[in-house]
């Protein structure tokens, strides 16, 4: 006889808990597809190459990746130009192999952002071929046409960041349409809600394959003022370079009615809507208006229904001085207090941060002191790729440019090209081990070779080790990741702050100067070192004193 057997409770299966929440705090590492790894061998890197390095970049410690664009493109503008979003371009690979990447990652521990350009397309999309067709077609509103004036000027004074008109002449429609960048990069229009939803639509497609969230790029662009009034000039005590360089007239006016339109509230409560169908995603808007970034930030980011975060370009221009970074922070907490920011202080859009702010004969000491200070601000950080490395600005002869920006400008600005150059991997290889190519598509600085990876690699006082070090050392401190700042009063170079999360703070100080400097504690205050790498410096009665470039990090 067979026994019955013993009916039991089913085991109830613990869902994964979900931090919706990774984001804040968050390092995020910037990746340039095409100078990251070329597998295929053609001097163009690749998605195949970019996950055969993925080990690399989880053993920094990092939490994410940024891809800057790898979709369909003619490359005018390398990617920020998109002919298809939903295609991945065949010089990057395929849509398997970019399936394969993000599983990789996933298995990596790393959460994929990608980019997302959507506030122009290419000229060479199938929406723009139809909509230049004529003024009748059902794409014909789809992006931003304006008649001339009766002497056949463009509609008003708008320019183009890449230099001109924003207005280009199309002898089909005997109009003129909206280009805030290349020529080749029509806007798109957004007061048109069949747009809104097809673009929605193509990011969603990307959300169902994966990815963890999307970099916004120009996200304060998408709406124009439908009066086209002219943008008047900009006031000399508001004048400044921080979105383009200080040789384009672009910065001569304020830009009040091409871009930053409240209408574009609204569109982002949509993408954020759509965001949270999808747990544990995330958004980082990027805001250029050299006069009410941080307004826009504000707005932007504020709540729980539009931006999760949003960068400026406080950090990617501007100076390195103690009195930039407090204002800047100051403003930031209290235009912003609900707002979250990603702080960055280099990219694919600006120079190295190390040409641009060190101080000759001095670059050692300040790439670090410029590592352990945007690890420790308050906000969630990108890394740029070779940043870790402590690479500098590529020095290029005009020959070797592609950047279609730099080219206009030369040489009072040299473009984007010199933060672009291939990734240096292996010091003695060809190409830096970056690609078995003749040529490459920017060339390999051999500058940069002294410091590739091998030449860092598990090597004491190494620049990559410091930042393996920093990252684990933010990582040990929740203050760093998501805690709130307290700025303190600080003389000279010196900036200083207090992190603070639950139970946890920490006495954050920073000689920002060439010389030594030196900090008193304030009253009350019994800080013990907390071990932060590269740090030096001690309290000794009730005063630290910092060597040039140095801080102190102690617990509270």
């Amino acid at each position: 006889m067979t026994a019955t057997p013993l009916m039991t409770e089913p085991k109830m299966i613990e869902e994964p808990t979900i931090d919706r929440d990774w984001w804040r705090g968050a390092v995020i590492y910037q990746i340039y597809p095409r100078s990251f790894q070329d597998q295929n061998g053609d001097g163009v890197g690749d998605l195949v190459g970019i996950t055969s390095r993925l080990d690399y970049v989880a053993d920094l410690g990092v939490d994410a990746i940024w891809l800057s664009p790898v979709f369909t493109s003619p490359m005018k503008d390398f990617g920020y130009d998109v002919s298809d979003y939903r295609g991945i371009d065949p010089s990057f690979g395929t849509l398997e192999d970019f399936d394969h990447l993000v599983h990789k990652a996933h298995s990596l521990g790393l959460k994929v952002i990608i980019d997302q350009v959507i506030s122009h397309s290419s000229d060479k999309h199938a929406w723009f071929a139809e909509s230049r067709q004529n003024r009748t077609n059902a794409r014909a509103d789809w992006y931003v046409w304006a008649d001339p004036k009766p002497d056949g000027t463009p509609p008003n004074n708008w320019l183009s960041i890449f230099g001109g008109s924003a207005w280009q002449w199309d002898s089909r429609r005997m109009q003129y349409y909206l280009h805030n960048f290349l020529v080749s990069q029509p806007d798109l229009n957004f007061h048109n809600p069949d747009v809104q939803e097809a673009l929605l639509g193509d990011m969603r497609f990307w959300l169902e394959r994966g990815v963890d969230g999307f970099r916004l790029d120009t996200v304060n662009f998408y709406f124009h003022s439908q009066g086209l009034e002219s943008n008047p000039v900009v006031k000399p005590e508001d004048f400044n370079a921080s979105t383009a360089p200080a040789v384009n007239p672009y910065n001569f006016q304020e830009h009040l009615f091409d871009k930053s339109r409240p209408e574009n509230l609204a569109f982002l409560e949509r993408l954020r809507a759509m965001m949270d169908e999808y747990p544990s995603t995330t958004t980082v808007g990027e805001i250029g208006d050299s006069q009410h970034q941080l307004a826009i930030m504000a707005q932007y980011t504020s709540g729980d229904d539009r931006l999760h975060m949003a960068y400026t370009f406080d950090y990617l221009g501007g100076e390195f001085s103690a009195e930039h970074f407090r204002a800047s922070i100051a403003a930031t907490e209290a235009g912003a207090p609900d707002g979250w920011i990603c702080l960055a202080f280099s990219n694919h859009d600006v120079v190295r941060h190390v040409s641009r702010w060190a101080v000759h004969g001095q670059e050692a000491a300040f790439t670090r002191l410029a590592a352990t200070l945007i690890l420790c601000m308050r906000g969630s950080v990108c890394l740029y790729q070779g940043e870790e490395l402590g690479l500098k600005e590529a020095e290029l002869a005009f020959e070797d440019l592609v950047d279609p920006y730099g080219i206009e400008f030369w040489p009072q600005f040299k473009g984007r090209d010199g933060c672009r150059t291939p990734m240096v991997w292996q010091a003695h290889a060809a190409n830096g081990a970056f690609s078995t190519a003749n040529r490459t598509w920017l060339p390999v600085p051999a500058e940069h070779l002294v410091h590739a990876v091998d030449t860092q690699d598990g090597v004491d006082g190494s620049v990559l080790e410091f930042y393996r070090a920093l990252l684990a050392f933010r990582k040990a401190h929740p203050a760093l990741a998501k805690g709130s700042i307290e700025l303190l009063a600080a003389s000279g170079d010196v900036l200083a702050f207090i992190r603070t999360e639950g139970a946890e703070r920490l006495l954050c100080v920073f000689n920002m100067g060439a010389n030594a400097a030196e900090f008193i504690v304030p009253s009350g205050l019994s800080p013990v070192a907390a071990g932060c790498p590269g740090v030096l410096a001690a309290v000794i009665d009730g005063e630290i004193d910092l060597e040039p470039f140095g801080a102190y990090i102690g617990v509270l």
